[in-house]
């Protein structure tokens, strides 16, 4: 065992929690607003937002796109399905599978938030420079293909 492995585990210096913390502080601060502008809950909103760039695709591809919990998924195209925010049809080369695609209402949304969601980033991103955001971008961008691509599994 490595020396840098022994001792206490600071969660204020490990990665993975501080990334927890600040998605949640993120996704926290967001929800209310979502709730209350645009009786959206974050997961739907991401749905949503998957499906305004990629129509036609399957929750299941909802699932990979986001790195959501199936059950997540499943829950949001259920209500934005009863909020006739999203159509669903039958995939024509495999009849069990839907392609969900955002309904006329759901453009609609998409375009209402869009705006919101661009000015709650730029005021978080406002405490950065600009050589930071381009490295935070780089960084984030790597740490997602490390764990997408089979990197996952502890040393």
């Amino acid at each position: 065992m490595a020396e840098a492995d022994r001792g206490p585990l600071l969660l204020a210096r490990f990665l993975p929690y501080r990334l927890s913390v600040l998605a949640n502080l993120a996704s926290t601060t967001l929800a209310g607003h979502y709730s209350l502008r645009f009786g959206l809950s974050i997961p739907e909103w991401r749905v949503i937002a998957v499906l305004a760039n990629e129509p036609g695709l399957s929750a299941a591809e909802v699932v990979e796109r986001t790195a959501m919990d199936k059950v997540a998924v499943s829950r949001a195209v259920a209500a934005l399905g009863r909020a006739g925010r999203i159509e669903r049809a039958v995939d024509a080369q495999d009849r069990r599978r839907s392609r969900l695609r955002l309904s006329a209402t759901g453009r609609s949304v998409y375009a209402d938030v869009v705006p919101f969601a661009r000015r709650f980033e730029r005021r978080l991103l406002a405490a950065l420079s600009p050589a930071d955001r381009d490295a935070l971008d780089r960084i984030l961008g790597r740490l997602v293909e490390e764990l997408r691509h089979g990197n996952d599994t502890p040393p």
